[in-house]
């Protein structure tokens, strides 16, 4: 099930553009969907590295990115946090970027504890809705759970070497 940014319940946060709705296969990638962990996101946004390698490969359409609220008020949680300590990055305009472009699924809870950090289940359970291939993360102990279901944890390198 897909949503609009209105409903996932990110209130007071500044988008007018509209996330494109859940088509499978329906992009430049050929249907390779991602989830990107906040461990890899900010670092892209902040920081540069492999992890800012993965959004340019996201931006340049070689993958899908999905997202679910609960992944985005994570970012939003997080990046909010960084952007005082470190002004000068656009993370604003990126996290537009990914609300403007990502595709927003609904993701339930999974029914079981799968990561040592319950908190991390919400990116599992993104890729599992949204029928992603791969989640792209540092987490140690989310890369322990690869793979979930269906679903590959891997390193922002890792994934990288696989575009």
């Amino acid at each position: 099930m897909t949503m609009g940014v209105r409903d996932s319940g990110l209130t007071g946060w500044r988008m007018s553009t509209k996330v494109r709705h859940e088509r499978l296969g329906d992009n430049r990638s050929g249907g390779v969907r991602v989830v990107v962990d906040t461990s890899v996101f900010l670092p892209g946004v902040f920081f540069g590295g492999p992890p800012r390698d993965v959004l340019a490969g996201w931006r340049a359409g070689q993958f899908e990115v999905v997202v679910s609220p609960e992944v985005l008020r994570e970012y939003v949680r997080v990046g909010e946090r960084l952007s005082a300590r470190f002004p000068g990055a656009e993370f604003e305009r990126v996290l537009e970027m990914i609300a403007a472009n990502a595709t927003l699924v609904s993701a339930p809870p999974l029914p079981e504890a799968v990561c040592e950090d319950r908190d991390d289940d919400k990116f599992l359970a993104c890729a599992v809705a949204a029928g992603a291939g791969y989640v792209v993360s540092s987490d140690k102990a989310l890369l322990a759970t690869s793979p979930y279901r269906n679903v590959k944890v891997v390193r922002s390198r890792d994934f990288l070497d696989m575009l």
